[in-house]
């Protein structure tokens, strides 16, 4: 590493500090006017349309903003960081376009189930809280803020400041073992 790119990295940690430790506003447009139009355009050579690329690079920066105080230098440079934060925004606006809209969703009364399909889903619902309940408490807490608590990867990253490496992880082992305990 040259001591151009030394400097460089130390000078970005350093506005990222700044923004943290007083909200300073100059050091955030600095850090907004070099990296802003540098995420958009990684965001549409990632396959973004533009209006989307414009939507998670505004999220982006807002994020740096908020969360100044989860940026690590001993884990990551801070372009490392914020185009991290760039792709999961991208991934999690992605996941919500897919999901369907409420004129997409049926409308009325739902048939009943017969009185067999309900006593067995009620039976598979028992087995699988006993599952999670065996689950280690690490797992079990990434599950259930997945899967109960609707957050993405990135945003349980954010709120426990794990890596999202080690959420994927813990994740990925917690579901191998709910599935073997439902077979």
């Amino acid at each position: 590493m040259t001591t151009d790119t030394k400097t460089y990295s130390r000078d970005w940690v350093a506005h990222v500090e700044r923004i943290h430790a007083s909200g300073d506003t100059r050091a955030f447009a600095e850090l907004f006017e070099h990296f802003a139009p540098r995420v958009k355009g990684f965001l549409i050579r990632s396959g973004a349309n533009d209006t989307l690329a414009e939507e998670c690079t505004q999220e982006v920066m807002a994020t740096i903003w908020q969360k100044s105080h989860l940026f690590d230098p001993t884990r990551a440079s801070v372009a490392t960081w914020i185009f991290t934060i760039a792709r999961n925004r991208k991934i999690d606006a992605l996941r919500k376009q897919r999901r369907p809209e409420p004129e997409d969703l049926t409308w009325g009364p739902e048939a009943e189930p017969d009185q067999e399909d309900a006593l067995s889903l009620q039976q598979e619902c028992a087995q699988l809280d006993q599952a999670i309940a065996t689950l280690p408490v690490k797992q079990r807490e990434l599950i259930e803020k997945a899967y109960f608590g609707d957050l993405s990867h990135s945003e349980i990253a954010e709120e426990t400041g794990l890596p999202l490496g080690t959420i994927k992880s813990r994740i990925r082992l917690a579901l191998d073992r709910l599935r073997h305990a439902m077979k």
